[in-house]
């Protein structure tokens, strides 16, 4: 039987970082907070690590100013947790700076055309990761993957792709990170080869709510809700260029829940996009949530609040909602194709096949293959189990399903218990 892990189970046990957060504390108690989150400071370092001498921009600035006043004033970091943010946020801007730069020093990248990509949505814990997967076994598309997200430039050709060093590199990575935290493999699909969410080339321009899951930001989450994302869908597609220009192929395969906050900067930035659109029971689906973000947050926070992070979200969820919903009522009729999370469970392969009849398109039968290939492969609980409480949030599910009936209602969504 597959271990379950709560996000209890994310708590710090190695004693050497405990000695670090301890040592970090000593200092915090004469006012001194190390490593320093001070936006001059990582703007300086990410150009160093990035040989790159150019501005971020002042939309990245903004962002970044935001960001590190929410995280000093809120999200009680402790040692460990005030190394991973400014390392988040050096190597963000770094891989900003980096494509920036190469898209100045290769013009003929800006020349690819993104043209009709697959692109997943909706809100997240809702199977948005598995869609993009089997969607991306098309052999005539292909995913941003987890590795080139974390280091995309150079864009890897065609004849070095599956030698590139960042592979294993990424792989190491990720190795020590769940051996650190291993809840989290039962949570999200880690691998250097999987499909990597939009979320990861967002966090260039330091918009998305990807950054919100490493610590308790809600000041920087409220402006993001409301913030103009065209600059992520900027650096998106040029990133999406150069690897194309790299490794040409007919259509990509994207994903990410953060598309749901901003659907008319997503259209704006691919018109002829063929959008999905995941539902699942909210009620469900947030409890799941909180509990990731608790899991992620747990070792980097000095305490955590788990009834607040749980209330925030919530509400997020409920934001999410409200933008996504006026949003399709506002547009087309058939701008998107509606998907249940309980029919893709049930029958994934079926599922595609109506996705692709939406748009006017078939699976090929190679794609058929590909798909019950790595079902079979990859179990859905290979990792382990991802339990998870509403109680532990100070919920019940009756509170919950009152909050989102609305939605469910209007999209048909099963009620889950």
């Amino acid at each position: 039987m597959p271990k379950s892990y709560t996000f209890r189970d994310a708590r710090l046990r190695a004693p050497a970082l405990r000695l670090l957060n301890a040592a970090g504390a000593g200092l915090g108690a004469v006012g001194l907070r190390l490593p320093r989150l001070e936006p001059e400071t990582v703007i300086r370092s990410a150009q160093r690590q990035a040989e790159v001498d150019l501005p971020i921009g002042d939309h990245t600035t903004e962002a970044l100013n935001r960001f590190i006043e929410s995280a000093e004033s809120e999200a009680n970091l402790n040692t460990l947790g005030r190394i991973a943010v400014q390392g988040m946020l050096v190597n963000s801007l770094a891989c900003r700076l980096r494509m920036v730069d190469w898209g100045k020093c290769h013009p003929e990248v800006q020349r690819e055309k993104i043209r009709e990509p697959w692109i997943v949505v909706g809100l997240p814990r809702t199977g948005t990761s598995i869609l993009s997967i089997l969607l991306g076994l098309d052999p005539f598309s292909r995913p941003l993957l987890q590795w080139e997200a974390k280091r995309a430039i150079p864009p890897a050709d065609l004849a070095t792709a599956n030698e590139d060093p960042r592979i294993a590199l990424f792989t190491q990575e990720m190795a020590r990170v769940n051996k650190m935290n291993p809840a989290l493999a039962t949570m999200h699909p880690f691998g250097s080869t999987l499909a990597e969410e939009c979320t990861a080339i967002f966090t260039y321009a330091l918009r998305t709510i990807g950054m919100e899951t490493v610590a308790f930001v809600p000041s920087y989450g409220r402006w993001l809700d409301h913030a103009d994302m065209t600059p992520a869908y900027d650096i998106h597609k040029l990133t999406l260029q150069a690897l194309q220009h790299a490794q040409p192929t007919e259509r990509w395969t994207l994903k990410s829940p953060n598309h749901l906050w901003c659907l008319p900067e997503l259209l704006s930035a691919y018109p002829d996009a063929r959008i999905i659109w995941i539902h699942r029971d909210p009620a469900k689906l947030v409890t799941s949530l909180v509990s990731l973000n608790c899991a992620m947050q747990l070792q980097f926070t000095r305490r955590l609040d788990a009834k607040r992070v749980g209330e925030y979200w919530a509400e997020k969820i409920s934001i999410a909602i409200d933008k996504a919903t006026s949003f399709d009522q506002a547009a087309v009729s058939d701008w998107c194709c509606h998907v249940q999370y309980k029919d893709l469970l049930a029958q994934p392969k079926a599922t595609l096949e109506v996705v692709y009849e939406h748009f006017g398109d078939a699976l090929n039968t190679l794609h058929k293959r590909r798909i019950d290939t790595w079902l079979t492969q990859r179990p859905q609980h290979a990792a382990g189990v991802h339990s998870y409480d509403p109680g532990d949030f100070g919920w019940t599910e009756k509170m919950l399903s009152e909050r989102y009936s609305s939605y469910r209602q209007r999209y048909k969504v099963a009620q889950e218990s």
